[in-house]
């Protein structure tokens, strides 16, 4: 059991690239998601 298929990722394929990128994914397009909707609401481009 490789250290990808411990933790919150306990099921069978966690290692594998494809479901560690697809996680990259989600997590960075969520932390870019905030960010670009903290400036939108801190700032005013109208």
């Amino acid at each position: 059991m490789s250290d990808f298929n411990r933790g919150i990722m306990k099921f069978e394929g966690a290692d594998r690239p494809v479901a560690i990128a697809l996680s990259a994914v989600i997590i960075l397009g969520s932390i870019g998601g905030l960010i670009f909707w903290a400036v939108q609401a801190a700032y005013s481009f109208n």
